[in-house]
């Protein structure tokens, strides 16, 4: 399984953002698939997770400005990022693991496949 994810760019504070995720040879609708990102100079990080159920989850930090969602018919996962702060720069990789899995779903452990991530700079 491949993720190739997208929409990486500059905004300003304050702007928005979408991101993409499209797995190949894997139908969203049947992993968990989450979002981490990483800071410069810093340990990459839980963002968002949507369940196979599509329960989904956010770090504090993000919650009310981040959504986490996917449209099945197009196989892609999608980070709509509102409200961006210059701390939420980073590298955003997006991630998938197998369904049914009891560890927490912002643990990266427990995902087995990566995207090579996309750079979401937001300037002050």
């Amino acid at each position: 399984v491949q993720l190739q994810a997208s929409g990486g760019g500059v905004v300003q504070a304050g702007g928005s953002l979408r991101l993409s995720c499209v797995p190949s040879g894997r139908t969203i609708s049947r992993v968990d698939m989450g979002w981490f990102r990483q800071a410069p100079g810093k340990e990459r990080e839980f963002v968002a997770a949507i369940r196979w159920t599509s329960s989904t989850h956010y770090a504090d930090s993000v919650k009310g400005r981040f959504t986490i969602s996917r449209d099945n018919a197009k196989n892609t996962m999608y980070l709509q990022m509102n409200s961006l702060k210059p701390e939420d720069t980073g590298v955003y990789y997006c991630a998938a693991r197998s369904p049914g899995i009891l560890s927490s779903i912002s643990e990266q452990s427990t995902y087995v496949y990566w995207g090579q991530g996309t750079l979401v700079t937001v300037s002050s």
